[in-house]
């Protein structure tokens, strides 16, 4: 598909059923677009109210919803797909892609009329952070909830804002099971019930838009508030770790866009010194080999663990402690590997890759901010390994385990 039919198919009503494919081509032909404003959107720092609509356009919003709601319910591996897709064209843009799709996954652990409230648009986004960085204190009917989170990723463009608390019973921590901090809740509320502060300014990622966000003794229904531990649906969006599943996209697709940029630099490029085509130089063919055979790796593994896991989830199945890892090491190694693979491909370019707008310079900068994300930590390795030998995960939540 060309960039000329990309008005045509962004046009089409909404309403129509979206298959994955038809989602997956959509971002794939939005790719180039994105790329021609990414540095636009660098400097917007938040995706500018059009690009908001050509991803409305694609369907990525929607691509959750339940096919017995009306949604194309992409799987993991088709999210992924697609989220990678729009990476290929602009890290930012993705980054919000993945995060503003959550909707429906948080639908799965509300009451029912709350979740159709929220997806009444399908096409809603939702930002925030679901770490317990504020209070919930117990009211009648509900909580008051005051707090600050970080890292509101495309609030600036959301409908809804979730946020994780603690509860509180008359200003006292109520106690949560044996070996947590306490009773962990998700709030949601709309987005004007937020005082969003212009904090992002970041080394990447900057077109995210990911801002601070606070509430005071904010009122919040009982029925606006979930546990991952009880969720309303079943099967494979049941779980903790839902919302996890298509973050690999972002960096496998950043990393495929920067060695598609140098191979094509190696047709074109001739070597100063020796005056030889870069196609012919040994490193240059090293490097490229080198960065094929790690990304093709990592990119297969995230790949297949996602789909081992989703069809024993599907069928019912609980996956053992080396299929729930298998995906968690995946998805680390995805961040560490893009970043690894770039910042190679970086220092071949030398420095032609320095001088801004440099996509490499762009590309190193979102995966080194991307890389400081929780979900790529050392703890999370830890708590890869404490799963498979018993022992204590310092993270729980990203090995899937919430009490």
């Amino acid at each position: 598909m060309s960039l000329i039919d990309i008005p045509h198919f962004l046009s089409t009503t909404r309403e129509n059923q979206l298959t994955a494919e038809e989602i997956l081509a959509r971002c794939r032909a939005l790719a180039p677009r994105l790329r021609e404003r990414a540095e636009d959107i660098e400097e917007q720092r938040q995706l500018p109210p059009d690009i908001v609509e050509l991803l409305r356009g694609t369907g990525v919003f929607r691509m959750a919803v339940p096919k017995a709601w009306g949604g194309p319910e992409l799987d993991a591996v088709q999210q992924t797909e697609v989220i990678e897709a729009l990476a290929t064209g602009d890290a930012s843009t993705a980054w919000c892609a993945m995060i503003g799709m959550d909707t429906p996954v948080y639908a799965g652990f509300l009451r029912e009329d709350v979740a159709r409230r929220l997806l009444a648009d399908p096409d809603t986004v939702t930002a925030g952070a679901i770490m317990p960085m504020g209070r919930a204190e117990r009211t009648p009917g509900g909580y008051r909830v005051t707090g600050q989170w970080h890292f509101g990723s495309g609030i600036t463009h959301s409908t809804w804002v979730v946020g994780g608390v603690l509860v509180t019973r008359d200003g006292e921590p109520e106690p949560g099971p044996p070996g947590t901090p306490g009773n962990w809740r998700v709030i949601v509320a709309p987005v004007e019930d937020f005082r969003v502060q212009d904090t992002w300014y970041t080394t990447g990622l900057a077109g995210t838009g990911s801002r601070d966000y606070r509430a005071e003794n904010l009122y919040v229904p009982e029925e606006y508030t979930f546990s991952f531990a009880a969720p309303r649906v079943t099967g494979a969006a049941a779980t903790p770790d839902a919302v996890l599943r298509n973050m690999p996209g972002v960096p496998l697709g950043v990393a495929r866009a920067a060695i598609d940029h140098i191979r094509l630099m190696a047709t074109l490029r001739v070597d100063r010194a020796s005056q030889s085509p870069w196609a012919e130089d040994y490193r240059v063919q090293t490097v490229i080999a080198r960065s094929e055979m790690r990304l093709s790796a990592a990119r297969y593994a995230v790949y297949g663990s996602l789909r081992e896991q989703w069809e024993i989830l599907e069928a019912g199945d609980t996956p053992t402690a080396d299929e729930q890892v298998a995906t968690v090491l995946a998805r680390v190694n995805a961040f560490r590997t893009a970043r690894s693979v770039v910042t190679e491909l970086f220092d071949l370019a030398a420095t032609s890759a320095v001088y801004r707008p440099s996509v490499l310079d762009r590309w190193l900068r979102d995966l080194t901010t991307m890389c400081q994300h929780v979900m790529a930590q050392d703890q999370v390795v830890q708590s890869a390994g404490a799963r498979l030998l018993g022992g204590t995960p310092q993270n729980p939540y990203s090995v899937g385990i919430v009490p």
